[in-house]
């Protein structure tokens, strides 16, 4: 695969974009990485000697993290991320990864790249490490849904799960919802129960907040608003979780011992939990493979990232689009087909 990096989006970049890619490399032989950027701020962290399969491609500046997308992109179509999508859609690079604003790559990906027949919006899918991990979607791409949407999301999702999770068979899809019954939820939740019913999608039916974590479903569909706030609830409280088993570790000699024969498997659940480890998320629905890093990442999850995008492999566009028009999904739009 070829995959355009914005190796200006994001916190801590250019820097950790560009260690996290050279990282990556090396684990890459068959791929390219191209670094799009300015040259005059990449470069530097490349360094004279790159490895074989990492090249500089020029742009403009990064689109900045509390910039508003859509405007900043029409004054600046030459903006890293706008660059990396364009990349894409002109077939010079079969994905793009972004750990800048976020906002910024869904619009340059709508904007350059096209959706997917049959998807009127695209998802954000991001994997939940809990014990039994599960993959969440739309984690903020889409705030506003339609049922059909909801639906074409947990076809999006089933196909992913699939290969991230690498399931023998079909993947278990849940809808988030306030009860288990099918008659719980607004409106939205309603219908979209009765669409994932009726279709050819394994609908395990609702799946309530507190049952998130305890394996219920591989795939879990809500809406962007909701869904945001679940993924920042999740990381939210296993952060506090594990400050408090810190603290709770290190409070006196007594606990100090324990804590040391402990060590290994703290750091395990430590390691489980940590957005680094995962690298990013995918976004669903667009022509071509999209993954948005989390904003703060650093080069561990840029290069993991990078990592997955490769294990996922240039036919995941592909599939999303068969499995659409397989169980002939179509979006209305104003009401006609």
């Amino acid at each position: 695969m070829r995959i355009a990096v914005d190796a200006l989006g994001g916190d801590n970049a250019p820097q950790a974009v560009v260690a996290g890619a050279l990282s990556a490399a090396g684990g890459l032989p068959h791929d390219e990485l191209l670094l799009v950027g300015k040259p005059d701020a990449i470069e530097p962290e490349v360094g004279p000697d790159p490895p074989a399969n990492v090249s500089v491609w020029s742009s403009g500046e990064a689109v900045g993290m509390h910039e508003e997308p859509s405007a900043t992109l029409r004054a600046h179509p030459d903006a890293s991320v706008a660059v990396a999508a364009r990349m894409v859609r002109d077939g010079e690079a079969d994905a793009f990864f972004s750990a800048g604003n976020t906002g910024a790559t869904v619009a340059a990906a709508l904007l350059r790249i096209g959706r997917i027949e049959g998807c009127r919006r695209p998802a954000i899918a991001t994997m939940l490490p809990f014990p039994s991990p599960v993959l969440l979607l739309d984690a903020g791409a889409t705030v506003s849904c339609r049922p059909q949407d909801l639906l074409n999301f947990a076809i999006l999702g089933g196909v992913l799960a699939t290969r991230y999770f690498g399931l023998d068979g079909e993947a278990r899809i849940g809808l988030v919802n306030v009860g288990e019954e099918p008659g719980k939820g607004n409106d939205l939740a309603k219908e979209a129960h009765r669409l994932m019913d009726e279709s050819e999608i394994c609908f395990v039916g609702n799946v309530e907040g507190r049952d998130i974590g305890r394996g219920a479903a591989d795939v879990l569909v809500t809406d962007g608003f909701t869904g945001n706030i679940v993924l920042k609830t999740a990381e939210g409280v296993a952060r506090e979780i594990l400050s408090m088993v810190r603290s709770a570790m290190t409070a006196d000699v007594v606990s100090k011992l324990a804590a040391s024969v402990l060590r290994p498997r703290l750091l395990g659940v430590r390691d489980t939990v940590d957005p680094e480890n995962y690298g990013g998320s995918f976004l669903l629905g667009v022509r071509g493979s999209v993954v948005i890093g989390h904003g703060n990442s650093q080069a561990k999850g840029v290069e993991n990232a990078l990592l997955g995008i490769s294990r996922m492999g240039a036919g995941l566009t592909g599939e999303l689009q068969r499995a659409l028009s397989t169980q002939s999904v179509r979006v209305s739009e104003g009401g006609s087909a």
